[in-house]
């Protein structure tokens, strides 16, 4: 019986699927989704409900400002700025790789500030 009504609710979705697929103006969230929603899709329309209700996670977000908290707590006061700011983008774009070779040809370049006379 459960496979009958799976199999009916997945004819039912690639139906509801080709209308939307030839609309002009296709809905560009669930809410939309609902308003194009008629009667003769009411499991559908059900479906998009729950799907509306859903909670949307922003865990990126949160990881960006633990990592920020972390940072700041072990130089809280010691560097400028600008400097916090480079240490937050390495720490939340780790999977970004950096050839210290291409960095360190890249500060060599770069006019020193202090001369050392000896």
């Amino acid at each position: 019986m459960a496979d009958k009504n799976n199999d009916i609710l997945i004819s039912k979705l690639k139906l509801w699927q080709r209308k939307i697929l030839a609309l002009e103006k296709k809905p560009k969230n669930v809410m939309d989704a609902l308003i194009i929603c008629n009667d003769m899709y009411p499991d559908i329309y059900k479906l998009l409900q729950i799907l509306a209700t859903l909670p949307v996670s922003t865990a990126s977000s949160e990881r960006s400002f633990s990592s920020l908290k972390r940072i700041k707590t072990y130089l809280m006061n010691t560097i400028s700025q600008k400097r916090l700011n480079g240490l937050a983008m390495l720490s939340v774009h780790r999977s970004i790789s950096v050839d210290a070779r291409e960095v360190l040809d890249e500060l060599s370049t770069v006019k020193r500030r202090v001369d050392f006379i000896l």
